[in-house]
């Protein structure tokens, strides 16, 4: 892994990173732990957050790391997680990473109203939820910064699989993104996205080696590959960063040019 400290610090910083226990998420939390950050790794009980956080304190010496179980789609869950984190760190988050997020694919004339609703209650609800609950001490401090994890699938429509209600929640991320800069701004807290491509991480595993893979994801992609988890972390990074100091409502697409064609 290449040396991100000589491009980002965030000694001092407190993130919370939600969906942090494994893919992405988990490579946003390492980075900003070798960055120098304080990170609180949110996901749900099944997920595991503590061995997440374990892990990640052997991988990165000296990190400040700590855990916390959490259902982003939980209004009142999500406020118990704030309260936990402010009384363990004594004092608020500077920045958040709404990173959790699920996907399935389903005809939109066979998907069921609880697939739907689903769907958009930790997409994009839940993003929401994290927002308003971990923003508010931000706008009371008058700083801070949020990065939500959308998706190319926000700007386009996936081929092969039909999979609306993703593509609608991550569509939501972006234009809720762009309000909550719009409104925050004068506050000073920052509000960005990263929309990813195709992704190498568990979840894509058993579609290594098929037809789908090589015929529409890699295919349809000019740099010929997927992104790694990695990738995707120095983009939240650089938007967390001080770096980025003049980017609000903005949508980093991190999709190896598949929305290009």
């Amino acid at each position: 892994m290449a040396d991100n400290n000589a491009i980002f610090r965030f000694d001092g910083r407190r993130f919370v990173v939600t969906g942090a226990a494994r893919g992405i998420g988990y490579a946003i939390a390492r980075l900003v732990a070798e960055c120098g950050g304080a990170v609180a790794v949110l996901d749900l009980e099944g997920a595991n957050p503590g061995a997440a956080a374990a892990k990640l304190r052997e991988e990165v010496e000296n990190a400040e790391i700590i855990s916390q179980i959490c259902d982003v789609s939980s209004y009142e869950q999500v406020l118990a997680a704030r309260q936990a984190l402010d009384a363990r760190w004594e004092a608020p988050a500077d920045t958040l990473v709404n990173n959790a997020g699920i996907a399935y694919n389903a005809p939109a004339e066979e998907m069921t109203v609880a697939e739907w609703d689903h769907m958009l209650s930790i997409n994009l609800s839940g993003v929401f939820y994290c927002s308003q609950v971990f923003g508010t001490p931000m706008i009371q401090r008058g700083s801070g910064t949020i990065v939500s994890i959308a998706s190319m699938s926000g700007i386009i429509v996936n081929r092969p699989q039909p999979q609306v209600a993703y593509n609608v929640s991550k569509a939501g991320v972006i234009m809720l993104t762009k309000s909550l800069a719009a409104e925050w701004a004068p506050h000073g807290v920052r509000v960005n996205a990263v929309a990813p491509g195709y992704i190498h991480t568990s979840l894509v595993e058993r579609f290594l080696g098929t037809d789908v893979l090589r015929d529409y994801w890699t295919g349809g992609t000019p740099l010929g590959r997927m992104g790694t988890p990695e990738e995707i972390a120095n983009a939240v990074a650089f938007l967390a960063s001080d770096q980025a100091s003049y980017v609000t409502g903005a949508t980093l697409v991190a999709d190896g040019g598949y929305t290009l064609w």
